[in-house]
């Protein structure tokens, strides 16, 4: 058995493969980034192959005693695995290197909780790194009270004497879940105040260290923090976004999203992911300069699938154009809808095309035009109001004068199957100004 050091910031890293996956000279340059982000000395790489894995290792025996003998030459008192391990596989690992061994899904829970701030991102990645946790708490040596804080997997609830029992972090989800869901309650009574002052929503998606929290700032002057690390900043920030011609949105800033991102980690963060999947429309940012954009892309689309936001429209902008050397521009699509800004946001090139593109896009969803109702039309008159449509009316006799301030598909559904309250809003829904 072994104990654990005080500090675990030097590390060997173990790079698994395969045949064909790809440019892994560019996997190893991000897991080298998620490592640097965690505070981590890289003391040594270790490449390895696998295209049957082990189901004692994950990796070849012989590539395990190869480790082996790194970590000790290398005098490195954690292994960092790109790759997710199952229980067995790292506590097996562990017991034949005698040293912590923390895997791809650990190591960004890790980073997660040196990123968290506000109490609602503090909660979430406390719930999913108990999570984790739980189905690993029986390790190489004879009890985790020898844990102790600082090293990379031991942050957040790693620090308590929870993990030691099962029932107790039963325990202790519960009480997080039950916290989670009043602050998620508030979170969405905000939200639900924002669509009902008719505000369009727009949320800053993309790949983590793509520049998002460069741009919101330059959009919003925003002090969100922004770094050259990945998952520099990790809680939503929301701000107003004015100089639009299509008048005031609101413009929130989300987490960077990774390849292979914890599930558990997803399913937490759903509240910070909301701002995305209740978002008018997501500016999905992209790093123009990177050669792998296109896959980065992918991965980012996949994840928004994964949290119900697919569906969500999307104006795609690609940032770092002064890195890239292309000209700042607005594609348009057949119709003569942008579909595409470039841009750079740390020296705001192209700014003024995004604004711009959004104000075509957020215009166009929204009615803004006068309406008259009689006074048998009640019901619709209060559900305009409820949902935040009316930005002024006037009542005499004949009814009601109202002005009409509101996206579209606030207004359209508004009718209750009325044939008459559904005649009104075709015709506002079909007036142009």
């Amino acid at each position: 058995m072994f104990d654990r050091k005080e500090k675990g910031d030097r590390a060997v890293l173990v790079l698994p493969h395969s045949r064909g996956e790809g440019d892994t000279a560019r996997r190893a340059e991000e897991f080298a980034e998620l490592v640097k982000s965690a505070g981590a000395e890289v003391r040594g790489v270790v490449s390895a192959r696998v295209e049957d894995p082990n189901p004692r290792f994950y990796i070849g025996s012989g590539k395990a005693d190869e480790v082996a003998e790194a970590a000790r030459a290398l005098e490195a008192d954690v292994v960092l695995v790109d790759h997710v391990l199952t229980p067995v596989q790292e506590r097996n690992l562990e017991k034949h290197l005698g040293i912590r061994v923390v895997d791809r899904a650990g190591l960004i829970l890790d980073i997660f909780a040196q990123r968290a701030r506000s109490h609602e991102g503090k909660l979430e990645v406390e719930l999913a790194q108990l999570k984790h946790l739980a189905t690993r708490l029986v390790r190489g040596w004879t009890h985790l009270d020898a844990q102790r804080g600082g090293a990379i997997g031991n942050r957040g609830p790693g620090e308590t004497q929870l993990e030691t029992d099962r029932r107790l972090i039963g325990v202790r989800v519960k009480m997080l879940t039950k916290r989670l869901e009043k602050v998620q309650t508030q979170r969405g009574q905000q939200r639900r105040s924002r669509l009902r002052n008719t505000v369009p929503q727009v949320a800053l998606v993309g790949y983590t260290n793509a520049g998002k929290s460069t741009l919101f700032n330059a959009l919003t002057t925003g002090d969100v923090y922004a770094a050259n690390l990945l998952f520099a900043t990790l809680d939503p920030t929301v701000r107003k976004l004015e100089d639009l011609s299509c008048g005031p949105a609101v413009l929130a800033d989300t987490v960077g999203f990774i390849r292979e991102l914890p599930h558990d980690l997803v399913a937490a963060f759903r509240a910070t992911l909301a701002e995305a999947r209740d978002a008018d429309l997501l500016l999905h940012v992209s790093d123009a300069a990177d050669e792998e954009r296109d896959r980065l892309h992918r991965v980012v689309d996949n994840v928004l699938e994964e949290i119900d936001a697919g569906d969500v429209p999307q104006l795609h902008v690609m940032n770092k154009i002064d890195l890239a050397g292309s000209e700042p521009r607005i594609d348009r699509d057949a119709a003569g809808k942008p579909v595409r800004v470039w841009l750079s946001a740390a020296t705001g090139v192209g700014l003024d095309l995004l604004r711009q593109a959004l104000g075509e896009l957020l215009g166009g969803e929204r009615v803004q035009s006068a309406l008259q109702l009689p006074l048998t039309a009640g019901r619709l008159h209060a559900r305009l109001k409820a949902a935040g449509a009316i930005s002024g009316e006037t009542v005499d006799e004949h009814g009601w004068q109202l002005r009409i301030d509101a996206p579209r598909s606030v207004i359209a559904p508004l009718s209750g199957g009325d044939p008459a309250e559904t005649l009104l809003l075709r015709g506002l829904l079909t007036v142009v100004e």
